[in-house]
């Protein structure tokens, strides 16, 4: 993170446009680390086709083998990260109210418990950006900000997630909102 330059760490990165044909192509990520020796973020609408059950070789809880698996990132897509919600984290820290852990242990446990208010989200990858990496992006325009919520990080319709947030984000994205995919379909 460059001088002067504010730390991005609980805001979300939107695929402004110029991303088409990257990774990154109409992704909403969560920035949960902005410093000096750079970011780390998770892509908050990449679900894969699989669950945690079918991904993780450990004794799981029922609930948490049930749930669906997100592909954080590109980078290390063997390594695990989940974000946890619930009324009460003394100890968050993304967001309040709002965890990130990356221990298969800690993970178990949040999956045992039976809060009613408990959100989890595991993730298969993360992304990172080295330092002054993402700043650089930042100036070149390659990404939209907006404020991360626990509400847009567990929105139920992750697929439109990008487009949801575009909208929300006034009359001036609805257009890039409403491209599609392909050029070439228009």
């Amino acid at each position: 993170m460059k001088k002067g330059m504010p730390s991005l760490k609980g805001q979300l990165l939107l695929d402004g446009g110029k991303l088409h044909g990257s990774f990154f192509h109409r992704t909403v990520v969560l920035v949960c680390q902005h410093d000096a020796d750079g970011a780390f973020g998770l892509v908050l609408n990449r679900a894969t086709p699989n669950t945690v059950g079918e991904a993780l070789v450990a004794d799981l809880p029922d609930t948490l083998k049930a749930c669906s698996l997100y592909l954080g990132g590109p980078v290390q897509p063997g390594a695990m990260s989940y974000l946890h919600s619930d009324l009460y984290l003394p100890e968050a820290n993304v967001l309040p109210g709002l965890n990130l852990g990356h221990s298969l242990e800690d993970l178990v446990e949040i999956g045992g418990s039976f809060s009613p208010t408990q959100k989890l989200k595991v993730f298969a990858g993360y992304a990172g950006w080295s330092p002054g990496q993402l700043d650089d992006e930042m100036k070149r325009d390659a990404w939209l900000t907006f404020p991360a919520s626990l509400e847009w990080v567990f929105h139920a319709e992750s697929q439109q997630l990008w487009q949801h947030i575009l909208v929300r984000m006034g009359p001036q994205y609805r257009l890039l909102a409403q491209m599609p995919e392909n050029l070439s379909w228009n």
